[in-house]
């Protein structure tokens, strides 16, 4: 009888340290699930005088050792990506030996100031296949379990048109739990531009496929919008959350008169946007070069 229960407390133990053995490769791998992903705009100014130590070096030097620590993070760039036309020089000189570090990690989209040089050549030619197809300047990509889209909005018309029906067609062929899709004009700022209407109906597509975030640049500033409807309404339950982050490099920019739902900003410190892409949701967590001027994070499921 003793020896039985002897043999019953060691084959317990075993099978106890054997279940606990297996479960710490699966606990491991669903937090492996997990991407970080760093994002901004409006980076790299080629007019600003100090350009060995410019405000883009400066984001960049936040981000070397934080892409060093994580192989798997990913840079995504929020439009107007050289100042100030775009030119194939300043993507050669001013956003090369700054962001231009990361390029091999990065998921660009373009801004309105990559477009004045003609046809986005310096932004198409200087990114090539990573900035999509076709020098179309809008793409799918699959970070971690999340559907992520490049978008462009620089387009307009029939280019408009194709984007959007290739984006709807995209969203029913790809289902997932979390969205997130990225683009320059913001459709709700507080800051000097305001609201752009050019993407509405980006917006509106991506809400009838219950999407959860947007990322955009534009103004120079950083804004948090609570999760809207495509009228800008209230919608914690189905509402996309958008991150104005137009703080990549470029000079700094005054708030206009703050809209709705706009629930934190800031003009004073340039940084980056900082998102942990987990299954079921995210963390987000601005990045100031200085911290102690600006703090701002948290946490937020997806649909």
């Amino acid at each position: 009888m003793f020896l039985s229960r002897t043999l019953f407390r060691t084959l317990y133990r075993l099978i106890s340290v054997a279940l606990l053995s297996s479960a710490l490769p699966l606990s491991s791998a669903l937090a492996a699930d997990a991407v970080t992903v760093y994002a901004a705009g409006d980076i790299a100014d080629c007019r600003d005088t100090s350009a060995a130590n410019s405000d883009a070096l400066r984001t960049a030097k936040l981000l070397q050792p934080l892409l060093q620590q994580d192989p798997q993070a990913r840079v995504l760039t929020l439009g107007d990506n050289t100042y100030p036309v775009g030119a194939p020089s300043e993507f050669r000189d001013c956003y090369q030996p700054t962001w231009g570090q990361f390029k091999s990690r990065t998921h660009p989209s373009p801004g309105n100031h990559d477009y004045y040089t003609a046809q986005g050549a310096g932004y198409y030619d200087y990114f090539g296949e990573l900035a999509g197809p076709q020098k179309r300047g809008y793409y799918r990509v699959q970070i971690g379990s999340w559907q992520v889209f490049s978008l462009n909005s620089n387009l307009k018309g029939v280019e408009q048109k194709d984007q959007i029906a290739w984006l709807k067609q995209e969203l029913a062929a790809n289902p997932a739990r979390c969205t997130l899709a990225y683009w320059h004009h913001p459709v709700f700022s507080s800051g000097g531009h305001g609201n752009s209407s050019r993407m509405q109906a980006v917006w509106d597509t991506l809400a009838a496929a219950n999407a959860d975030l947007v990322l955009v640049g534009h103004d120079h500033d950083y804004e948090r919008f609570a999760p809207q409807d495509p009228e800008g309404k209230l919608d914690p339950a189905r509402g996309i959350a958008q991150f104005v982050v137009g703080t990549g490099g470029s000079g700094l920019s005054p708030f206009g008169m703050r809209r709705a739902n706009s629930e934190k900003g800031q003009n004073e410190v340039h940084g980056v946007l900082k998102l942990v892409l987990k299954d079921d949701g995210y963390d987000w967590q601005f990045l100031a070069v200085d911290a102690t001027r600006f703090q701002d994070k948290g946490s937020a499921a997806c649909h």
